[in-house]
């Protein structure tokens, strides 16, 4: 590994990083090609369906790709999907190297790739900014090895632990700045979950509106709601500007069902109460790949007794609100001592219009098992 080739995986990653939220379900995929020292071809996934990374950089080296080297920050597909294997493509062009970041874990790839290189006499160096590459992936990387979403909790909170006044009063918490970045990240993700509280509390549209930006596909957005207290004029409903789902009881009033259904609204019934662990799953089963978590704190709490939250985005504001009955961002029963609480792993921190944080981490816990080994029912309001 050279510092070359470091500095050219940089720029494939960060034109992987720039299509977060357009691939889905496929991952972010950055691609250069490199000809004596100089970029002849940059490329990326840009949508489901359409060529890959390295399609594209090829294509623009044209006659330039023969004898070049092929920098890609995720091992080259092997097998005929949407569009034809890239191994295919990059053999033919006459690429003499190819740096891979990271091997792909999907089945149908999952070192195959990497193998026809190298069978075809191509030299395929591996793990140049693996690490970079596999957090670019994660959502991918998760949904491919446990078919269920991504999930990130977001929560804004005033200095001293505060959701709302002791009145329920939240808007707003914090600064525009940190509200529009919001926007951005409910843009990067497929889904946006909320309670039925949060609905009859703020009647929030739960869609992507950034400043300057197209509307574009919007995430679909998702209710838990036992007993289909979502009211049918709630704009999540009437709106018309997303497709919604409601995941609900199997004892819900069927009348109340057929009247959010009249206006456009999905609901499944599952069985028994809503709960966390059925509710990712029937998501995974759609392919829904990222859920981002915005709910109050009995949904925010129901997701961390799961220990079924993949990330964490904080944004703290320069407030004080006060109040002992002002709710906090997660609720349930909790920890009962501190060797039960939930630490964060690679935190960021990163302030926001001079007025908020961010927080960005990832859960660890206590007992050091992963998500996937810990799952387990959580009740939903």
């Amino acid at each position: 590994m050279s510092g070359n080739d470091l500095s050219y995986m940089a720029l494939a990653l960060d034109l992987a990083r720039a299509t977060r939220g357009q691939t889905s379900p496929n991952p972010v995929v950055g691609a250069v090609v490199v000809r004596d020292g100089a970029v002849v071809g940059m490329g990326a996934h840009v949508k489901a369906g359409e060529p890959h990374a390295e399609v594209h950089a090829l294509r623009m080296a044209g006659e330039h790709a023969k004898d070049a080297v092929l920098y890609v920050t995720l091992e080259p597909c092997s097998h005929h999907g949407r569009t034809p294997p890239c191994v295919n493509a990059i053999i033919e062009a006459g690429i003499k190297r190819v740096v891979v970041a990271v091997a792909d874990p999907n089945p149908l790839v999952a070192g195959t790739g990497i193998a026809r290189l190298r069978q075809a006499g191509v030299e395929v160096t591996v793990g140049v900014g693996e690490a970079q590459a596999k957090k670019a992936n994660e959502v991918f990387f998760h949904f491919i090895t446990t078919k269920t979403p991504f999930v990130t909790v977001k929560t804004a909170a005033s200095l001293d632990g505060k959701i709302a006044t002791h009145t329920g009063h939240s808007r707003w918490i914090t600064g525009e700045e940190a509200r529009q970045r919001v926007h951005q990240l409910r843009r990067e993700h497929d889904a946006i979950l909320v309670g039925v509280q949060t609905v009859l509390a703020d009647d929030p549209e739960l869609t992507a509106r950034q400043q300057g930006i197209a509307r574009g596909k919007q995430p679909l957005r998702v209710i838990l709601d036992n007993q289909l207290r979502t009211p049918s004029e709630a704009r999540v409903i009437r709106d018309g500007k997303a497709p919604t789902l409601v995941f609900t009881a199997d004892d819900a009033p069927i009348g109340r069902q057929k009247e959010l259904e009249s206006h456009g609204a999905e609901i499944v019934r599952l069985e028994g109460r809503v709960t966390v662990e059925q509710v990712l799953a029937v998501l995974g089963e759609r392919g829904i790949t990222s859920l981002f978590v915005e709910g109050g704190a009995a949904v925010n709490g129901s997701f961390l007794q799961a220990r079924a939250i993949q990330k964490v985005v904080h944004f703290l504001s320069y407030k004080l609100i006060g109040g002992q009955g002002a709710p906090a961002p997660y609720g349930g029963l909790g920890a009962a001592h501190m060797g039960e609480a939930i630490s964060l792993a690679d935190v960021d921190v990163e302030p926001i219009g001079g007025s908020d944080l961010c927080i960005t981490g990832y859960p660890v816990w206590p007992d050091g098992a992963s998500n996937s080994e810990t799952r387990r029912n959580a009740g939903c309001k």
